[in-house]
This record gives structure tokens, C-alpha cells and sequence, in this order.
């Protein structure tokens, strides 16, 4: 839920920065904190994390006693 939650802001703080934007570097900065936010959404939303996988990290929630 927390992810859901930080994602969400992430693109609202980025979508209207990114409106104000006056350099190419603000823009770069606030299309890559839309993007993020984004990521963090579709993965608490679906509940899994590509990188736990790679990294061999099973969350408390998931392991078995």
C-alpha cells in the first residue's frame, strides 16, 4: 500500500513540476521522478518486484515459517 501511495505522489509532485519546468535538466529530472513513481505504483499494484527476484530477496511477508 505504501508503495501505491508514494507512487502516486511521485507523479502528481512530477506532473506539476514538470509543467513549470524551464531548463532541458528540470524537465529531464521530473520526467525520470514520473517514471519512478510510476514504477513504484505498477509494483505495489501488482505486488510483485522484478528486483527482489534478481537480487534473491524474499520479504518477510512472503517467507514461510
Amino acid at each position: 500500500m505504501g508503495r501505491i501511495v508514494v507512487g502516486l505522489g511521485a507523479i502528481v509532485v512530477g506532473v506539476i513540476l514538470l509543467a513549470a519546468a524551464s531548463s532541458v535538466l528540470a524537465i529531464v529530472l521530473e520526467v525520470l521522478l514520473v517514471l519512478a513513481g510510476a514504477d513504484l505504483l505498477v509494483t505495489g499494484a501488482l505486488g510483485h518486484c522484478p528486483l527482489y527476484r534478481k537480487l534473491s530477496y524474499v520479504p518477510p511477508s512472503l517467507r514461510r515459517p
